[in-house]
Formats: structure tokens, sequence, C-alpha cells
């Protein structure tokens, strides 16, 4: 049992960003996130995280709903029905910020003053954004950790908004155990420092919505790319901080193309929709991730029930099938998944 877990039934969750279709590296990891927890008779939650007002859109929320019941997964509650709702992340702003008067009223936030400019400056510096941080920036030197009062009135009288930061821990250490990579043991500062809870156009971070949502929804196991594996560690401080029980975590291999880079909506061969409208079987695109995962021995028609009903009786997920490293999928593997 992973350290974090405690032993009640599982709830995992499905946390699409609806900024464009969903493609078969999506897939891959929805299904394994299912699988893993209706495998242990447990509960799956939907939840858009439309926390990007610029990128967002209906269309894609819609979409993201009607590829994942035509690949034959569904959830027990998200949006329009459940108790833990809202479901879409623009609907829990009074939230966000109720968790970051909690962190200021310990004196854990400060305002940071950088522009974007001098920020990808920053990211361009060795041990930058190239570590893993992705969206979340590059490592975070403090630069406007310690200005004083006459600082920050200097930096606003410029007509500079700031972002608002977690002062984080200079040595702490992260330690925990991965369903799929084992014991990590992970410097804070190697993820990023100082990160932001609230951009300084107001939109808030992923790291503060994601722990908050997943706090109030009780979920207890978040199935992942590992390319998300720095986020971790913030996120379990987050944790700590805000008084919440965190969830285990799973950071799986992520699919690739031929050439090695991974898959994301650039291939729209291979987002859901062109494969449904191309008449590619939904049963056949499972069965062929079954057997990337290791579930089954042969790229043969299976559905996600049918796959939950053998793991069940199996007792649960088997993390170690899966394989490590890139996963490649090679060009033209969707003619094999046509009647």
């Amino acid at each position: 049992m992973n350290a974090f877990s405690s032993g009640a039934a599982v709830t995992g969750r499905f946390a699409p960003s609806p900024t464009g279709p969903l493609h078969l590296g999506n897939a891959w990891s929805f299904l394994l996130a299912w699988l893993a927890a209706r495998a242990e008779g447990g509960r799956v939650i939907l939840r858009h995280e439309d926390i990007d007002p610029d990128r967002s859109r209906q269309e894609w929320m819609d979409a993201i709903e009607r590829d994942l019941r035509w690949l034959g997964l569904d959830w027990d509650e998200g949006p329009n029905h459940g108790p833990h709702g809202p479901y879409h992340q623009s609907l829990c702003r009074h939230l966000y910020e109720k968790a970051l008067d909690k962190l200021r009223a310990r004196g854990l936030v400060y305002p940071c003053y950088c522009t974007r400019k001098e920020l990808r400056l920053m990211a361009g510096a060795p041990h930058g954004a190239a570590d893993g941080l992705g969206d979340e920036g590059a490592a975070y030197p403090g630069t406007c950790r310690h200005l004083t009062p006459e600082e920050r009135a200097h930096k606003e009288a410029e007509g500079r908004k700031p972002a608002l930061r977690l002062l984080c821990p200079d040595d702490e250490v992260t330690c925990f155990d991965d369903l799929v990579l084992g014991p990590q043991r992970i410097p804070l500062q190697r993820c990023g420092g100082d990160f932001a809870l609230r951009r300084s156009d107001g939109v808030w971070a992923y790291q503060l919505a994601v722990v908050v949502d997943d706090m109030r929804m009780g979920v207890t196991q978040v199935v992942r790319g590992e390319d998300i594996l720095l986020s971790t560690p913030r996120q379990l401080l987050l944790y700590r901080l805000l008084g919440g029980d965190p969830p285990s975590f799973a950071h799986i291999p992520l699919l690739h193309d031929a050439r090695g880079e991974r898959l994301a909506k650039r291939h729209k061969s291979l987002s859901l929709a062109a494969l449904r409208e191309s008449g590619c079987s939904p049963l056949a695109v499972v069965g062929y991730l079954a057997r990337l995962a290791g579930l089954q021995e042969k790229d043969e028609p299976i559905s996600p029930a049918r796959l939950a009903d053998q793991l069940r009786r199996e007792g649960s997920f088997p993390w170690n099938a899966l394989p490590r490293g890139p996963i490649l999928v090679p060009d033209g593997a969707e003619r094999r998944w046509k009647p």
C-alpha cells in the first residue's frame, strides 16, 4: 500500500484541460486511471480544468465527454451531477482564494513582480525549464522574496502587477512511494523553488487549484504522465500546509510518435475524434493500449469494462506490468484499428 493511502475505497479522477481535442496519449492516461480505480471497486470523477479563460472552451469540454464515452469510459460524478461540485475550475475561484488566505495568514505568500520576459530569461539559465518543470516555469531564484515594503511600492508604481508565490522551505526533501516509479527522494529546490499560486493576470496556478480540488473531492489516487513528476513535491507541500491527506501517485510512461516526440494535440490523426470519424473501433484502440500496458499479450479488441472485470478478479492493478521509458507508437498504427 502506498504510504499516503488510507486503505479506503479508491477514488480516481479524470482532469482534462479543455484547450483542444483528446488524443491517443490522453486516452492512454485516462484508460489507466479508470482501470486503476475500477480494479479495486473504486469511483471515478470527471473535472474540467478550465482555469485558463484564454484557452478553455465549452466546445472542447463537450468533445472531451463525447470522446471518453466513445472509448467506453464512464464516471460516477462530474459536470451536472455529484456531491463535490463545482466540477469546473472556473467556478472555484472562491475556494482557491480561501486556501490562499490560509497560507497568507501563516506568512507563506509574497508578491513577485518579475515580468514574463524576466522569467523567460531565467528559464534559459542552467537548471531551468529543461529540468522537467514544464509550463510552471524555471527554477525561481527568489528575486522578490525579500523585497521591502518600499521596494514593493516602487514596483507597483511602475505599473507592475504581482504574481503571488509560496515561500518554500529551502532545504526540504520530499520522499514518497510512486506506484510506478517506486521510492522517490526529490529536493524541493529541484522542483523550482518558490512557485506561483496565482499569476500576475489573476489566473490561479495549476498547483494550488489541483490540490484544493482533489482535497475537497476526496481523490485518493492520481494517475498521470511521468512528465509531471516534479509537480508532486510542490503539491505534497500544499497538502501539508492546507491540512489535507494526499493521494497516492502513479506517474506513467508517455506515448511518443515514431520520431520520439511526445504525443500532443498537434498529432491530429491520433486525436480520438479523428480515429472515431475514420471508422476506428474503440475496442481495438483499447486493446492496443491494453497491450502496451502489459494487460494483454496481443492487440485484441476489448472493452474497458471487460478489462476492469479481469483486474477485479485479480484484486488490483498490476503497476509492475507497465513498461519503463517512452513508448513509441509507429506511423500508421491507427490503420490496424479499423474493422
